[in-house]
């Protein structure tokens, strides 16, 4: 058995500096994040991320796992309102979780693919079992939908909320989009959903019929495999459509996303 320094930086709280701990015994075959390393470099972070951040996966089959959720849950509550659905809200974490759980590798086939105009091999099975995690935690949601109801910002806080949206915007089946987007809508419009969440939804839908996007949320590889939006359908008053479910210019967001430069101006 070997000593290792507990060395944590979570990738949730970027302004965070990384933490170093006491050091723990740690195996050669052990997870990097100690349970106990992580109940101490959470004790003075009061949000939910920890619980939803894909780079703990490893841990959650650990019998600890639960007692860093019940600690965590109870320093947000302490901070924040008391969640109507605490249980829920923690399921739901877990969903988002498994869901992202192999986005960072998904992420670098995508940066192989701009840098050399290629896919790597290795991602084929690896976006085949992305899609296998995303039917089994669908799956999940609707038996959770089913006993809880459709969550909502005022009862599980807005980071659990987001989990069916993430959910079905990864899911394969145009079909699951559809069969949920007015309930989506719905929770958008009422302040308890995430509009950036309903507007992608949206406008993959419509991408994906070869219909022109209304929000610009869904991109494309250009011909320097360079990302862009794809076609807008009314440019010229898409910022107008973004404004009136709280999304922030469109210029602004491509900038950021994607680090494009969108010229369109807007009409009045």
């Amino acid at each position: 058995m070997s000593t290792g320094l507990c060395f944590l930086k979570l990738a949730r709280n970027p302004s965070e500096q990384p933490l170093k701990i006491a050091h723990k015994p740690r195996t050669s075959r052990s997870h990097p994040y100690h349970p106990e390393c992580l109940n101490i470099a959470l004790k003075d972070d009061a949000s939910l991320w920890a619980l939803a951040d894909s780079d703990l996966y490893a841990l959650i089959d650990d019998p600890r796992w639960l007692d860093i959720e019940k600690k965590q849950l109870e320093r947000f509550q302490e901070k924040n309102k008391k969640l109507a659905q605490p249980e829920y809200a923690l399921k739901l974490l877990n969903i988002i979780l498994k869901d992202q759980a192999l986005d960072y590798h998904i992420d670098q086939a995508k940066n192989d693919f701009m840098k050399n105009g290629s896919i790597p091999q290795w991602y084929y099975p690896l976006g085949s079992y992305k899609q296998e995690i995303i039917k089994d935690q669908y799956n999940s949601l609707l038996q959770l939908i089913e006993q809880y109801g459709w969550p909502k910002y005022s009862a599980v806080g807005k980071l659990a909320a987001d989990a069916p949206l993430v959910v079905i915007n990864h899911h394969e089946s145009e079909a699951v989009r559809k069969k949920h987007l007015p309930q989506i809508k719905q929770s958008c419009l009422e302040g308890e959903g995430s509009c950036m969440e309903f507007a992608k939804i949206q406008d993959r839908i419509l991408v994906n019929e070869n219909e022109l996007q209304i929000y610009g949320m869904q991109f494309r590889y250009d011909s320097e495999r360079n990302l862009e939006p794809f076609p807008i359908k009314d440019p010229e008053h898409v910022d107008q459509r973004r404004k009136e479910i709280g999304l922030p210019p469109l210029k602004d967001y491509l900038k950021r996303k994607i680090n494009y430069d969108w010229s369109v101006i807007q009409s009045q």
